[in-house]
């Protein structure tokens, strides 16, 4: 859509029902608080059924709730700072900080169920499976990630290397060698990293295939990748979920082992006699 939300909301204020405008206003008035809430929680607010507001965003232009609530996001995340982020989420969760933080992540699990692309999934497995080497990287919030990712990736293959970001020269270090045949895992959410931005950047100039790990089809990443697997990680508060990511991280994970069969099976048997006997 051409227009924000909230103008498109403005616009047809007057054409809208009851119930609708109910939606409306608080959208308006509340749309920092409105962008991490359910279409349950949002139609509670405003006295409406949750029905009534998945025909407002489907009135509004949208394919379905999901999709306002990412533009609401998108907004939250460019105006907000994080103590406004802290202050909006105090108001949302009010005392029961537990329940509304678990909701928000079972939303975030959920979007993934529903709109992750299977075919993408597929060619990020083959790729993956077929390549010489494997490079994974992730900055900041995604640093933990990628060493999840690598201790189980590096017992399935011998051909995997964990790009170290402590610092933006160190990272070219260790992927000079890096060429034709090779892929990067490149994990990376807001706010993005330049060194991982950059990393990819140099990867992909050498030939090398990105399968991206991100949280939207527009993050840099994402644009430069031959596979971009998608998983939102916002949350109302100064800190990112990475629920939603961990959890594709680990149907990747299950995907590659399912793809290589035996292979994987004779590894773990392996694995399993050592520490039986260590």
């Amino acid at each position: 859509m051409s227009k924000s939300v909230l103008h498109t909301i403005e616009d047809r204020m007057a054409a809208f029902s009851k119930g609708q405008k109910r939606i409306g206003r608080y959208i308006l008035e509340h749309y920092d608080q409105a962008a991490f809430m359910t279409a349950s929680k949002l139609g509670k607010l405003t006295e409406v059924s949750e029905s009534t507001v998945v025909r407002f965003a489907a009135e509004l232009g949208y394919d379905g709730y999901p999709s306002m609530q990412k533009a609401l996001q998108e907004m939250a995340r460019s105006r907000l700072t994080s103590t406004q982020r802290i202050q909006a989420a105090e108001s949302i969760y009010g005392q029961d900080v537990l329940s509304g933080v678990l909701q928000a992540d079972i939303e975030n699990l959920r979007q993934v169920a529903l709109n992750e692309d299977r075919r993408t999934f597929d060619t990020a497995v083959n790729r993956i499976v077929g390549a010489r080497h494997i490079y994974i990287l992730g900055a900041r919030s995604s640093t933990h990630l990628a060493g999840y990712l690598h201790f189980y990736m590096q017992m399935i293959f011998e051909n995997v290397t964990l790009v170290q970001s402590t610092a933006a020269g160190e990272i070219f270090e260790q992927l000079f060698r890096c060429g034709e045949g090779d892929v990067m895992i490149a994990l990376s959410f807001p706010r993005y990293s330049k060194d991982t931005i950059n990393a990819v950047r140099f990867a992909k100039s050498r030939g090398v295939e990105i399968v991206a790990i991100t949280d939207q089809e527009q993050s840099p990443v994402a644009q430069m990748s031959a596979a971009a697997l998608l998983a939102p990680s916002e949350m109302l508060s100064f800190i990112d979920s990475m629920t939603a990511p961990l959890s594709l991280i680990n149907a990747l994970l299950v995907g590659i082992a399912t793809k290589m069969g035996t292979d994987v099976t004779e590894t773990f048997s392996t694995l399993e006699s050592l520490w039986d006997q260590y």
